[in-house]
């Protein structure tokens, strides 16, 4: 019994090995090359194309833990930093936030099928028709 509870607590706490996190697109969207600097600029809405000039858009999970490590990972911002510094962005017309999917399933989907929109998941739940771009530590 106490084996039980040791192994549970230790699956739920939160030292358990996070999740690696990767920026996947579509193979159809072409030789797609992105440094985590880029993607950081992408995801901070710092610039919408990639370094050849290629238009990308992007995905976001929905809000949760694996959004939340994302950002964290990649940008070093909380998610409250993250919603200040975007309202800042969108209201001064600058920037618009990623596109919000309603579930992973859904976010996967989109990312195979749309050429240059680009996305973040779990290693785990990236499926054959997508390419990974980058991980993240």
């Amino acid at each position: 019994m106490l084996l039980r509870f040791l192994t549970a607590f230790a699956l739920l706490s939160p030292l358990a090995s996070p999740a690696e996190l990767v920026i996947v697109a579509s193979p159809r969207s072409g030789a797609i090359e992105l440094s985590r600097e880029q993607a950081e600029k992408l995801y901070l809405g710092r610039t919408t194309t990639l370094a050849d000039g290629t238009p990308v858009k992007l995905v976001d999970l929905p809000s949760g833990a694996t959004r939340d490590e994302f950002y964290l990972k990649l940008t070093n911002k909380n998610p409250s930093q993250i919603l200040a510094y975007r309202s800042r962005l969108v209201f001064t017309g600058r920037a618009y936030p990623p596109l919000e999917a309603e579930s992973v399933t859904e976010a996967r989907q989109w990312l195979a099928d749309t050429p240059n929109l680009i996305g973040y998941l779990e290693r785990a739940d990236v499926s054959g028709n997508l390419r990974i771009l980058l991980r993240l530590p």
